[in-house]
């Protein structure tokens, strides 16, 4: 029996281009269905954009998307609003100043009005912080002096306390340790209502009841989670590419074919010719020959040629079931740096530390909240720097800093202009040679930072970090695979494993790390800096 439940999202013949001309996608039409559905496509296609449509923060040059009830959006530069708090993050702002408004002693209506009768609002919320983990934040708490993780985990809790029929979140892992990883999942399995995930953390992808994929314009939904999905795709991509090798084999098999009939054709126009010459025959008996020939010429040549293109046609058929999908390109300048100069240190309030040496490569690694961010983050500051007892201190100057928050980027700014600060010695041609790598090409490359999706935002942070000129001696790198689709991953790791300067990278993607031929491995925690 078919089910005549409602989709939770549905798109018909939706279309988004910014003011710019650059088209997102054109003419979407799908449906999300009721339950978790992970939404998955390469850097760039869109995603994000997509979920701000559906959300209402932009609207389609065309088309529509409705929703079957209230939205609740997590976006991915959550980080970035340093001066919101906890409670604007949880969505009680508002309720929590009326409730100590009316505490303090202001029986003012408006307060009445605004608490609506949530007294137990506070309570609520620490408990449903406590739930996931933030027992100990304070409701006042700004954005800025939290983790990364933190900020996530709480603007969750904040969806879920408000109770919206659809959900849509951008990349909720990134930052999260494995603990609060396990409290997010925890989260998802018992979620009510319907998600729309945008993802590439396998494992959470493998949660959803569906998975959804946006890809060269078009939006595909498959009713399993990420892994059934692949195995479907492989099968699939491996029929495509039989029936393509099947179609070029085809193809010449035709083209050869043609060849000989050519050869043929061509040699018994020479002999017609030797015998005309030659007056073998009648002269009237030849001319009626060479018509016939002429004619018999002219239909197998047509046949031929109809064989050829129809053989052709086959191979443009099935080369467009063959993915063949574009990953940036990383290639990192020498910088070099001798084994011995020293590059920078790292120590804790017990005097324990490390001095990082020429192209040395260094995990720090520690929970959500501990610090991490904070330490590296004073390399980059002038002359030693401190944080509650620990110590950093960088002895060079090109040192190339991605943070974790990306909200060193000048919104205002272009993606050509702000890579030319980073290379000021470069030409146009070269800087945009650069930014291809990065999958910035054309008039992209005058799009303003500020309109970038997070994933976009995160490329051109990468792609300034990279292909600074001279080329930084040190890369401190925090967090530098969110946002990344599983296939840059694979290029940014290949790229690091031929840099020859020294390597700082915060990180809670073990395997990443697993891959970087990691010489010094640091657990930060309250005692101190451990080494292994």
């Amino acid at each position: 029996m078919l089910s005549t439940q409602k989709p939770a999202v549905t798109l018909v013949n939706l279309s988004f281009t910014w003011p710019d001309g650059t088209a997102v996608f054109r003419d979407l039409s799908a449906t999300f269905p009721i339950g978790r559905t992970g939404l998955i496509g390469t850097n760039g296609t869109g995603k994000t954009t997509l979920l701000r449509v559906i959300a209402g923060e932009l609207t389609g040059t065309d088309g529509s998307a409705s929703v079957i009830g209230q939205v609740g959006y997590l976006p991915q530069h959550l980080t970035l609003d340093v001066g919101a708090t906890v409670a604007d993050l949880l969505g009680v702002a508002g309720r929590l100043a009326a409730l100590r408004a009316i505490e303090s002693g202001d029986a003012s209506a408006a307060h009445f009005e605004a608490l609506a009768d949530d007294w137990d609002v506070e309570a609520r919320s620490l408990a449903a912080l406590d739930r996931i983990g933030l027992p100990a934040i304070s409701l006042d708490r700004p954005v800025g002096a939290l983790s990364g993780g933190e900020v996530v985990l709480t603007a969750l809790t904040g969806l879920q306390l408000g109770g919206h029929e659809v959900v849509l979140l951008d990349e909720p892992t990134n930052n999260l340790d494995h603990v609060s990883r396990q409290l997010l999942y925890e989260a998802i399995n018992a979620w009510k209502g319907s998600l729309i995930i945008v993802s590439h953390d396998v494992a959470l992808l493998d949660l959803m009841d569906s998975t959804a994929e946006l890809r060269d314009g078009t939006l595909s939904v498959f009713g399993g989670p990420y892994s059934a999905y692949q195995e479907y795709l492989a099968a699939e991509q491996a029929a495509a590419e039989q029936a393509l090798r099947s179609a070029e084999q085809r193809l010449k098999t035709e083209q050869r074919q043609r060849i000989d009939a050519q050869t043929k054709l061509a040699r018994r126009q020479r002999y017609a010719r030797t015998d005309f010459e030659n007056k073998r025959k009648p002269k009237m008996i030849m001319n009626n020959r060479k018509q016939e020939a002429q004619v018999s010429a002219g239909k197998l040549r047509g046949r031929l040629d109809a064989s050829v293109e129809d053989a052709k046609q086959a191979v443009t058929e099935k080369e467009a079931r063959v993915r063949r999908d574009a990953t940036i390109s990383i290639t990192l300048p020498n910088p070099d740096v001798p084994a011995g100069r020293r590059l920078a240190e790292l120590r804790d309030a017990h005097g324990h530390g490390i001095i990082i040496q020429g192209p040395e490569r260094v995990a720090l690694t520690g929970r959500n909240g501990i610090g991490k961010t904070q330490l590296v983050s004073t390399l980059v500051s002038p002359g030693p720097s401190s944080w509650r007892g620990f110590q950093a201190e960088s002895f060079i100057e090109r040192i190339g800093y991605l943070p974790q928050r990306l909200d060193h980027l000048d919104d205002d700014e272009t993606l050509l202009t702000t890579v030319r600060a980073a290379a000021p010695g470069l030409t146009d041609g070269q800087l945009r040679a650069g930014l291809a790598k990065f999958l910035f090409r054309g008039d992209v490359v005058g799009r303003k930072v500020g309109d970038l999706s997070g994933g976009e935002r995160f490329r051109i942070a990468l792609a300034t970090l990279l292909l600074a000129d001279p080329p930084n001696q040190l890369l401190v790198l925090d967090e530098p695979t969110n946002n990344l689709d599983l296939h840059s991953v694979d290029e940014l790791v290949n790229a690091l494993g031929a840099y020859r300067g020294g390597l700082i990278v915060v990180s809670h993607d073990h395997h990443f790390l697993s891959r970087l031929g990691i010489t010094t491995w640091i657990t930060m925690d309250e005692a101190g800096l451990h080494y292994s």
